[in-house]
């Protein structure tokens, strides 16, 4: 079976959120012999490309045309996924790619973003082709390879190089759809005629290149069971609900994974101590490093709560806003690391100045992730939606509590205190006081040594390997073929 996977992102190489995890750790755990691999990505300015040591791939230049007059060169570069032998296949163009030291630029005219994965959906069909790489599934990643699913059902239907390809759609947020003019449908070179209508890629006027894969792809796919049922309904749907529905016989959860070889606080070597499930006593030499770090004072008995995320309203931090007061009151200390929208970083900073017990770090860095993961007692998680998120597994394994609202994934991975098994605290609705009585109840919790230790262990016990998921992929993509 040969499987292509195309993805505007790709850890190690390009790192913005989930999904380049996702699709830098799936494909390790479908590799066997009966399997064979291709990756597609961007070659974007950023990535290091002596250290994986990328190399460009002789008479590989491709002319393409787009609209009626735009032509541009690709040209192909190549290494191997790390710890495998799976290829990477990296497209180089100057003018959309290699021009940026980062995935996804801001204050790019729009028209532009839309040429970006156009020509980048479209020179991985064609290279696919250049290569004899004939696959028999091509899974697509969000609306940034969303044409793919559309251009096999339509333009390239009478192909013969693909008249066999199967395609697979995986949402792994529905917030981001890539709506447009219809104008942009003449760049691409499909005919309107035979795609814009609501069955295809047209959504009360306008063209949703998401709604374009969920109409066309042979499967579809939501990245946790949870999230598969929330978007049929109108609060999750972001208004595409109808059209999912309409598609619901080909829709399928499936709960991502973390690879436990490259998060795991036994062999971590981004942190200082390692520690076990059963060897617990490093976690704390953790927490101190990671308290000081954040020039706060450690107290031993004194709960340290993280926050890791992308500062956007997904995320919940208009919670944290609604009870500002509270949380600078709390019998626990609390730190922040990550980026986002200014009034979210705003109020960050703000409250770093402002409070005893509330330090944060307006950046985002890998190498303090798991030094924070490592460090803290507590997770916090408050999502108005999470489609999956990785943040509270690799939380789970380094055996930091997860306080969480009962949402996609989030809901499916935290076992809620104080049931059998538990492995965290859940609130149910999007409320900042339900959610500030979670937090409560975690820290008079953690008060209790020998429930929180139980807690711990628990959570550190939690599998959410990638083993199973790829089971279930690769049964996917088997169904599909047949």
């Amino acid at each position: 079976m040969k499987v292509l996977f195309a993805t505007f992102e790709l850890a190690p190489f390009t790192k913005v959120g989930g999904l380049a995890d996702v699709m830098g750790s799936l494909p390790k755990y479908l590799e066997a012999d009966d399997m064979e691999m291709a990756i597609f990505t961007p070659l974007i300015g950023s990535i290091d490309q002596k250290k994986y040591d990328i190399r460009e791939i002789p008479n590989s230049q491709l002319r393409l045309k787009f609209g009626y007059t735009s032509e541009y060169i690709f040209n192909l570069k190549m290494c191997k996924l790390p710890d495998t032998n799976i290829n990477v296949f990296f497209i180089d163009n100057p003018k959309f790619f290699s021009c940026f030291d980062c995935v996804y630029p801001a204050f790019i005219d729009t028209w532009y973003e839309q040429e970006r994965f156009i020509t980048f959906s479209k020179a991985i069909l064609e290279y696919a082709r250049l290569l004899n790489f004939k696959p028999d599934v091509i899974h697509c990643n969000d609306w940034h390879t969303s044409m793919i699913p559309t251009w096999i059902k339509t333009s390239y239907k009478n192909d013969e190089f693909y008249k066999n390809t199967k395609t697979v759609f995986s949402i792994h947020n529905l917030a981001y759809q890539g709506q447009y003019f219809k104008e942009i449908l003449d760049f691409s070179g499909l005919n309107k005629d035979e795609v814009f209508h609501e069955h295809g890629l047209e959504h009360f006027g306008a063209l949703i290149w998401m709604k374009g894969a969920i109409n066309y792809a042979d499967k579809v796919i939501a990245v946790s069971p949870k999230y598969a049922e929330e978007i049929l309904s109108f609060e999750y749907g972001e208004g595409l609900d109808w059209t999912l529905n309409n598609n619901k016989h080909k829709l399928k959860g499936i709960l991502n994974g973390i690879d436990y070889n490259e998060l795991n606080p036994e062999t971590d070597k981004l942190i200082s101590y390692n520690y076990s499930a059963t060897k617990l006593a490093n976690k704390e030499k953790c927490k101190k490093e990671i308290v000081e770090n954040y020039w706060l004072e450690y107290k031993k008995d004194r709960p340290l709560i993280a926050i890791i995320s992308r500062l956007v309203e997904q995320k919940g931090i208009d919670l944290l806003k609604a009870v500002e007061r509270d949380l600078m009151d709390l019998e626990a200390d609390i730190i922040v690391l990550g980026t986002g929208e200014k009034r979210y970083e705003d109020f960050f900073t703000w409250l770093s100045y402002n409070s005893k017990n509330i330090r944060s770090r307006i950046e985002y860095r890998a190498d303090l992730c798991n030094k924070i993961y490592a460090g803290a007692d507590m997770f916090l998680m408050p999502s108005r939606f999470e489609p999956c998120g990785l943040s509270q597994l690799i939380a789970l394994k380094y055996g930091t509590i997860p306080i969480v609202r009962a949402t996609g994934g989030l809901d499916n991975t935290v076992n809620a205190y104080p049931s059998e098994g538990a492995t965290g605290f859940k609130f149910y609705n999007y409320n900042a006081h339900e959610m500030l009585g979670s937090i409560k109840y975690a820290i008079e919790t953690y008060k209790n040594k020998k429930e929180w230790k139980k807690l711990v262990k628990n959570a550190m016990k939690a599998d959410f390997c990638w083993d199973k998921s790829a089971k279930v992929y690769k049964e996917v993509y088997k169904e599909i073929i047949r």
